[in-house]
């Protein structure tokens, strides 16, 4: 699906058609990437998840003390879908709260009121369990504050653009041979019918989707292990399946890193699979 600008968007208390939506040059998010963000999933118009995704937004504006009560914004979610005319469509709503308009400067500025900007946008949600992708392996070169769903994502854009252009779905990082997550996913493996992945910490994003696939496999009593994985350990791994807002659960047919194969399957595997149709149906209760 082409990228498009919203046609209305809302910022800072009002409903704006997006060519008249401006910031001030100093707004620190502009400035610094002072700010953090958040995507919020709905299924023919119903948001999935959206407890969630508003706690961890709150988590993060708390850990960067940017003082905003974001309970305001959900009201402006539901007008964001129908702004759009998405009502029985699916799509995410974006929300991103920047620290707001001040004087340059190498550390909080005080009484500042931060900047708000919600719209909605449709995404393809359907089809991902009849998708297999490659990935690539990198270091994870990222800041020690992953956890914060931060704007400033420059390293990882560089690194999912190296994969995107290499022809890969998305890149996969390690720290020191351990595996984190992806660029802009959690990544999940299955070992002798048992699942692993990376537990939380600063390391990583606290996966909203993630979570979701954690508690289902509990659900389907699929033993799950929060425990990272090496490198070298990959080639005792059966199935790896990455999760995220609008990846959902994605099946990883091969990882590659610095050439050479360091995973590969022809399919899907069954605990994907069986996680794939748990999930669908999740999303249509």
């Amino acid at each position: 699906m082409k990228k498009t600008f919203p046609e209305v968007v809302y910022l800072n208390g009002e409903w704006l058609r997006q060519e008249h939506a401006t910031i001030s040059v100093f707004d620190r998010g502009f400035i610094f990437g002072d700010g953090l963000y958040e995507v919020i999933p709905f299924y023919s118009g119903k948001f999935f998840l959206k407890d969630a995704h508003l706690n961890r937004l709150r988590y993060g504006l708390n850990q960067v003390h940017i003082d905003f009560d974001v309970s305001r914004l959900e009201p402006v979610l539901e007008e964001a879908v129908t702004k759009v005319k998405l009502g029985e469509q699916d799509g995410a709503v974006y929300i991103q709260i920047t620290r707001g308009v001040a004087p340059r400067t190498h550390y909080y500025p005080e009484n500042v009121t931060p900047t708000i900007l919600v719209y909605a946008f449709p995404v393809a949600l359907k089809g991902f369990d009849k998708r297999f992708v490659d990935v690539l392996i990198t270091e994870d070169y990222r800041w020690h504050r992953c956890d914060i769903k931060a704007t400033s994502l420059i390293a990882n854009v560089a690194m999912n653009d190296e994969a995107i252009k290499n022809g890969f779905h998305e890149t996969i990082l390690h720290r020191q041979g351990v595996i984190t997550e992806g660029s802009h996913s959690s990544i999940f493996f299955v070992v002798n019918n048992e699942v692993y992945t990376h537990p939380e910490g600063h390391y990583i994003l606290p996966g909203i989707t993630r979570k979701a696939v954690i508690d289902l496999c509990k659900k389907l009593d699929v033993v799950i292990h929060e425990d990272p994985l090496k490198i070298d350990q990959l080639s005792e791994v059966d199935e790896v399946f990455l999760t995220g807002t609008t990846t959902q659960i994605l099946g990883v047919k091969s990882m590659i890193m610095n050439g050479e194969v360091c995973f590969k399957k022809q399919e899907a595997g069954e605990i994907t699979k069986r996680l794939q149709h748990a999930f669908i149906a999740l999303t249509a209760q």
